[in-house]
Formats: structure tokens, sequence, C-alpha cells
């Protein structure tokens, strides 16, 4: 008596025509970005050149990665809202997963080398030309807001977006300390502020890095979705009427913007037969569309006792 009931977020499972995945919305955003950074990025590579300033160079070392990163979530995206295949039945929606994921390693990368080629400066310091450090500076950090405004929607619907936000944010973090560094260099002559400036943009990012991998890693193992309690869930469930059990209950993410739920719901035989399947199936759905927000759902409705003769039933 078992009977299985999907609603597709945009029809992806099963082979529909997807609607696309929540980044795509952006596309022209992430392009308006990139198109930003690579052109303040290969300023700064010039800047650091005329002036030396090794601030400026790690600014520009972590705008390239910024460059990467955005390519990798603009191809990420082409290939997520590609149509599923009887292989993929979800198409390839988690590509932009890994992109985040990936944007996050290149990040603590940059990181990392920003921390370590500061340190020699301290015993051997470089002259800066702290003036012209200032205007790349100020270039850079004015094309970074541009690109945190063309993001800044987009970073809360999908963590590929959200990892080209936190780059870029990154980046005016890292444009101010420069501009700081550069300043200090030109009023006191104190060349450590260059160092030290790279220092800390190494250190701003490491936080905000982290967060996105554990969020990119978090969907990638399958974890429930964020906001979504399972055991209210099940609470939920059980609360409708007819419904005696609930089991093999498993949410997950397919890619930011598109959670997913399975459940083996047990009922009774007279509420079934009472109602229907069409009528307890449409409550099913709207319960977790209306309280978590969850759509696309597959329900196995069972009578009371099948769960034994189940191989592995789950309790």
């Amino acid at each position: 008596m078992g009977a299985g009931h999907d609603h597709g977020a945009g029809g992806r499972a099963g082979g529909g025509a997807g609607s696309g995945t929540a980044a795509a919305a952006y596309r022209g955003r992430l392009r308006g970005a990139l198109a930003l950074t690579s052109g303040v990025m290969v300023a700064e590579i010039v800047g650091s050149a005329i002036t030396g300033s090794l601030a400026l160079l790690a600014d520009a070392g972590h705008m390239a990665t910024d460059v990467v990163g955005l390519v990798m979530a603009l191809t990420a995206i082409r290939l997520a809202n590609r149509p599923p295949s009887p292989q993929r039945t979800f198409g390839l929606a988690r590509a932009e997963i890994l992109a985040a994921v990936a944007n996050a390693l290149l990040l603590f990368g940059v990181g990392g080398y920003v921390l370590v080629a500061a340190v020699p400066r301290f015993f051997e310091p470089v002259e800066v030309e702290g003036g012209t450090a200032m205007v790349f500076g100020v270039v850079g950090l004015l094309a970074n807001l541009v690109s945190l405004g063309l993001l800044m929607r987009g970073q809360r619907d999908s963590l590929n977006v959200r990892g080209a936000f936190l780059e870029v944010m990154a980046d005016a973090l890292g444009s101010v300390a420069v501009i700081v560094a550069a300043l200090l260099v030109t009023l006191t002559g104190w060349s450590a502020a260059d160092p030290i400036a790279s220092i800390v943009i190494g250190l701003m990012i490491v936080p905000r890095t982290w967060k996105l991998f554990r969020e990119s890693l978090d969907v990638l193992l399958e974890t429930a979705p964020k906001g979504v309690d399972m055991t209210e869930v099940r609470a939920h469930l059980l609360a409708l009427p007819g419904v005696t059990g609930v089991h093999d209950l498993h949410a997950w993410t397919i890619t930011s913007g598109m959670p997913v739920l399975s459940a083996h719901v047990v009922v009774a035989p007279k509420a079934l037969d009472a109602m229907g399947h069409e009528k307890l199936l449409h409550d099913l759905r709207g319960c977790l569309a209306g309280h978590f927000a969850v759509e696309h759902c597959t329900f196995q409705l069972e009578p009371d006792g099948h769960t034994a003769h189940e191989a592995q039933p789950c309790p």
C-alpha cells in the first residue's frame, strides 16, 4: 500500500525541466563583478611594481583568486543549470557547491601566503611609495564597493554567490588596509605599516572563509538544511490527521535554495480510506512547504504494521 508523491522545485528530479538554481538569477551581476575585479587586479599588480608595496601586492593576489573564483562560480552556474538526465536526476546542481569549496580553499591559500610573505619585511624593510600606493588602494576600494552592491542580494540565496561576495568583501577590507598603511608610510615613514597591513588582510580572510567552507561541506555531507529542525518536522507530520508514525525521515540540500525531503509515513487504513491518498499527500506537502520552506518532498504512505516487513526498518 505504499504510495509515493514528489513535489519538485522547478521539476528537477525525475528528468523534468529545471527552472534554474538560486545563483542563476545573479549571473549578470557576477559577470559585472568579474570585470571590475579583473581590472583592479591588473592595476594593483602594476601599482605594487611601481610602489614596492607588499600590501598592494597581497590585495592584488587576493583579487587574482577572486577572478578565478568568479570564473568558477559562473562556470558552475552554467553546469548546474543543465537539464537532468537518467544518470544525473538532479543534473549538475552540486557544481555550485563544489565551486564554493574551491573558492574557500583558494582563500585559505592566499591568506597563508600573505602571512608568510609579510614576516621577512619586518627584518628587511622595503621602501614603499605611500602616495602612489594610496591612489591604487582607493581605486580598488571603489571598485570593490560597486561589486559588493552587485552581489549583496544574491549572497543571501546562494552559497556560490556568497563565496564570491565574501571574496570581494575581503578585498574591500584589504583595500582599506592598503590605504591606511600607505597613509602611515607617507605621513610617518613607518615602513612596518605595510607588512602589518598585509597580515591584517591575511587574518581577515580566515573567519568568513571557514564559515563558507563549513556550510559547503554540510551540503556535500547531506546535513539537514539550515533552519530545518528534524525533530520539529517529525512532530508536525505526526500531528496530521490519520498519521500514526514516521520513519526513514531524511532531509538534505542539493544546492543553495533546493532543500529536499523524503519520508515513510505510516497511516491508519481507515483514515486513509476516508480522506484518500491525494488529500493526505497534499496535507503532507503543505505542512513541509508552509512550516519549513521545503517544497521538494517524496512520501511513501504505508499502513500500520508495514514497517515490520521492510528489510532495514528505521526507528
